[in-house]
């Protein structure tokens, strides 16, 4: 928290969110695959728009807290966490609570989000070039393992801007190539016909993030137009979940690839669908996830470069900076290729930060704002919050369970 200059760029206060990787949406988000059987389809449907507008509304809580003690600001979300839950809650140990609760779980997001794009990057990059150059280039092609290498290359040369304000265009590019490709691939799924064998089982569930800035000023606060841009972005980015969420289910059902859509589009209609169309939409999918990885990201590249400012009394230099940021790329990178097997610990550790998105804001809400007790306001937060913690403890429990189940196979060094 700090004292807010008369003008300024502020950041919008992003909520983690958790997720099962499936194709980015515009700035990174994830869209699921809806859940069925007979009627499990509606009610994978109700479940994607309950979620969806509850985190809208914490967003919605994020955006209005900004700015709640006239006069300041937070900027993070973790700077919220403390201003909550610190004094509330820790005696002997002001506002540790607050980063206890917050600072884990919004790291494994950015770090684990930021992994799984290297992933998907790499992957990607490699279905681009298989298509592109064709049998001409199959005699020497790099490993899966060495795609993810180049795409990290990528991401590091584009991690030097130095802050949110310098990837706002990048951002733009990110979110009209989502926009784009996540359009093409659910249109040319279901113009196909749909694979043989093709049934409806029960599959798992969702996520997204936004941030951006604007100015603000004490006569022209942020709230307003940074909500407005909330708006305006969740439009997009419901055009882009829903219907790649619906038209994936119904043209692969429970053939779904762990991969996602963008898999089970290569691998069932690769024939079918112009090499041009194919190559495009990879092409797409490749600049959205280089733009995805800056915007998830700066967090952690923002509270290094606090941290050492307050540590060494003095600014983060350019070369720090840089060093700090390819060391970063290629950790991820390294987790990618020597843990390849954490996907199958999602449940578990999406579980464990779930409450981030939808149990934190509300009770920040009440805790920050303080409504009436016993109000209409308080009884709906509170409510809303321990249902989200709820919610956590089931994921938690079933993401054991599943591990319990399925049993864990620990594949070093062996990525798929």
């Amino acid at each position: 928290m700090e004292e807010r200059p008369e003008t300024e760029l502020i950041s919008i206060p992003a909520t983690p969110r958790d997720s099962t990787p499936e194709i980015l949406t515009p700035s990174g988000h994830r869209s699921p695959r809806p859940q069925s059987k007979e009627g499990g389809k509606s009610w994978g449907i109700v479940s994607l728009t309950i979620a969806y507008f509850w985190q809208l509304y914490t967003l919605w809580i994020l955006v209005q807290l900004h700015e709640a003690v006239p006069g300041k600001r937070y900027n993070r979300y973790v700077e919220l966490a403390e201003a909550a839950f610190g004094e509330t809650f820790s005696y002997s140990h002001r506002n540790r609570l607050g980063a206890w609760l917050s600072i884990f779980p919004t790291a494994y997001l950015s770090a684990g989000t930021a992994t799984a794009l290297i992933i998907v990057g790499g992957e990607t990059m490699k279905l681009f070039f298989e298509i592109v150059c064709g049998p001409l280039c199959s005699s020497n092609p790099l490993t899966t393992v060495e795609w993810y290498l180049v795409f990290t290359s990528l991401c590091i040369v584009l991690s030097q801007l130095p802050n949110l304000n310098s990837i706002a265009g990048l951002s733009l590019v990110g979110a009209v190539t989502a926009i784009f490709y996540s359009t093409m691939v659910w249109v040319l799924s279901v113009s196909q016909p749909r694979p043989p064998n093709i049934s409806y089982e029960p599959v798992p569930l969702p996520t997204f993030t936004a941030s951006s800035t604007m100015p603000s000023t004490f006569k022209h606060p942020a709230h307003v137009p940074m909500w407005k841009g909330a708006k305006v972005a969740y439009f997009f980015i419901a055009m882009c979940l829903f219907p790649v969420a619906i038209g994936g289910f119904w043209a692969y059902g429970n053939l779904m690839p762990s991969g996602g859509i963008l898999n089970a589009m290569f691998g069932f209609h690769e024939h079918d669908i112009s090499r041009s169309l194919l190559a495009m939409t990879f092409l797409l999918v490749v600049f959205s996830c280089l733009s995805s990885f800056q915007i998830y990201s700066m967090p952690v590249f923002d509270n290094f470069e606090a941290s050492y400012t307050h540590r060494t009394n003095r600014p983060c230099s350019v070369w720090v900076r840089s060093g700090f940021r390819v060391v970063y790329g290629f950790i991820n990178f390294f987790i990618g290729v020597a843990l390849p097997f954490l996907s199958s610990l999602a449940g578990l550790l999406g579980g464990l930060t779930l409450p981030v998105t939808f149990a934190y804001p509300c009770f920040m809400w009440v805790l920050i704002k303080k409504p009436t007790k016993y109000s209409f306001n308080w009884y709906f937060n509170w409510s809303l919050g321990w249902l989200g913690v709820a919610f956590s403890v089931a994921f938690t429990i079933g993401g054991i369970w599943s591990i319990v189940d399925s049993g864990l196979k620990l594949k070093f060094f062996k990525p798929s």
